[in-house]
């Protein structure tokens, strides 16, 4: 190949020659030209030859070094493997001595477990042979005893049972009758002293906050803005209020009169706002009372948060913050239901710690145990079983839901503060001065109950107790049997509840008993 090229080059310097010099005749110069090219072709073989031989040495090297790397690493490589295999080899030899030693243990163990087995049989055979020695014993004095007292083994074992066990009921009876009356004694003593601690305990306010809501006017002047032209202001008022404006001849005065606390108070502020401003129109009265909806609600929720936080009751939803709000406008029996619900919160607290008993628990459930009468829509369920429903929608504890609605006796009690929220129910509900009732009429109440029931044949006495809400009629034990005084009580919590009215429920209670009375002397 540097042949040809040295070749190329030459016909190339030729070429340029003849291209320079024309038709002449340049041989002499050629001649030279041709001589130094190939000098030069000469120089550059050789100096390719000596590169081509340095290259060669160079990868010689390269290679001879290459062997030398992956010998070396082949080396180390089974090195490491006769290492690993060696170290193996020694943890193979541990293992087999650790086995031997334990197969050797085994054998001991068993060798000695043999020998002890052989120890117990023995012990074992000489015990039959003693127990076989005492049956006989046993037998021989069995019949000596029988030829003497002249009866059975069987006989004598039902005489003995016999004496045994009436003389064991009687004792059982005497000490049951002592425990009993202990008992009883002692329960009442410390629930009249919880009781009573717990009233004592609780501050409650005796003011009844009055039911009518009452709108008062600057002048009668006012009372013809209200109206409007032929009565549209009143009647947009009462169509946006849902309550009845009754404007009568009483002095500057009117009076709103509606089924709901809750719009009742609406319209009261509503019609401040609009006395105030001075503009009273339909537009006008239907924007103030919208406002004031709102404005109610936040109002609602806001009541409901600072009674649970003066009651300090933590993660309560906030739907049931709503519920205890509403309640502040919510009466019962002229007794505003909020304040009832503080209190009984507050008593159930004092007397479930005077119990030992968890008192945020039972806090808890006495705020909430009247949240059904605030539902935001009617239901057919009663008071206590939809604040139970409500109550398990939000996620309250159990034994909250159960004491909520429970406490009216409508589902069974299973938990220990469900007494403890009726309890103090009752407490709040009947103290004096809690609830709004003419004494007349209240004692007529009472009295009329006491009578109906001391009307029927066999009653002995009947009492009223708890403000009118529960009747305990006692009937005479020779004249009425137990199937008979469930008959009586059902018969006259039905004549009740036709003949009479009267506020909330009346539990009927038909006492009957017989009383075995012996003096000891």
């Amino acid at each position: 190949m540097i042949e040809t090229v040295i070749g190329l080059v030459t016909l190339v310097i030729g070429a340029a020659a003849g291209f320079i010099f024309g038709k002449k005749s340049v041989s002499a110069d050629v001649a030279k030209i041709e001589e130094d090219s190939k000098k030069e072709a000469h120089r550059i073989i050789e100096n390719a030859k000596k590169e081509a031989e340095t290259i060669h040495k160079n990868k010689l090297i390269e290679a001879k070094e290459e062997i030398l790397k992956k010998t070396s690493e082949f080396e180390n490589s089974t090195r490491d493997r006769e290492s690993k295999l060696v170290q193996k080899e020694n943890d193979i030899k541990n293992r087999s001595n650790q086995l031997s030693q334990k197969i050797e243990n085994q054998s001991r163990t068993e060798k000695a477990f043999e020998s002890e087995k052989l120890k117990v049989e023995k012990l074992q055979e000489s015990l039959e042979a003693k127990q076989e020695e005492l049956n006989k014993q046993h037998e021989t004095y069995l019949k000596e005893l029988e030829k003497i007292s002249g009866l059975t083994k069987e006989q004598a074992k039902e005489q003995i049972i016999e004496a045994v066990k009436i003389k064991v009921e009687s004792e059982a009876l005497k000490e049951a009758k002592v425990i009993y009356d202990e008992t009883v004694n002692k329960a009442n003593k410390e629930a009249k002293k919880v009781i009573i601690q717990t009233i004592q305990r609780t501050a409650s306010e005796h003011a009844i906050e009055n039911t009518v809501s009452v709108f008062n006017l600057e002048s009668d002047d006012q009372k013809g803005q209200i109206i409007g032209r032929e009565g549209r202001n009143i009647r947009a008022i009462e169509s946006a209020t849902g309550c009845e404006l009754i404007v009568d001849d009483t002095p500057e005065a009117i009076i709103i009169s509606g089924y709901d606390p809750i719009r009742r108070e609406i319209a009261r502020l509503s019609l401040q706002r609009l006395v105030a401003d001075g503009r009273i129109h339909p537009a006008r009265i239907e924007e103030v009372v919208a406002k004031t909806k709102k404005q109610l609600e936040e109002h609602i929720v806001e009541i409901g948060e600072r009674t649970i936080l003066d009651l300090n009751i933590q993660g309560m939803h906030p739907e049931l913050v709503r519920y205890v709000g509403r309640m502040r406008f919510r009466s019962s029996y002229g007794q505003n239901l909020l304040m009832h619900s503080r209190e009984t919160a507050n008593l159930c607290a004092t007397m479930a710690a005077e119990l030992g008993l968890n008192p945020k628990l039972a806090k808890r459930a006495g705020l909430l145990h009247d949240i059904g009468k605030v539902p935001d829509e009617e239901s057919e369920l009663s008071h206590a079983l939809l604040g139970m429903k409500i109550c398990e929608k939000y996620g309250e504890h159990p034994a909250v839901c159960n004491a909520v609605g429970a406490h009216h006796d409508e589902i069974e009690m299973k938990f220990v503060i469900s007494p403890i929220v009726q309890a103090c129910d009752s407490i709040s509900g009947a103290r004096p001065g809690a609830r709004r009732e003419v004494m007349e009429s209240y004692m007529k109440r009472i009295s009329d109950l006491e009578s109906l029931a001391g009307a029927y044949k066999g009653v002995e006495k009947a009492f009223a107790i708890q403000a009118g809400r529960e009747l305990r009629v006692i009937v005479e034990s020779d004249k009425i049997s137990d199937k008979e005084s469930e008959d009586l009580s059902f018969e006259i919590a039905q004549k009740i509840q036709t003949d009479m009215t009267y506020p909330g429920q009346i539990k009927v209670t038909v006492i009957r008993e017989k009383r075995a009375v012996n003096v000891a002397k």
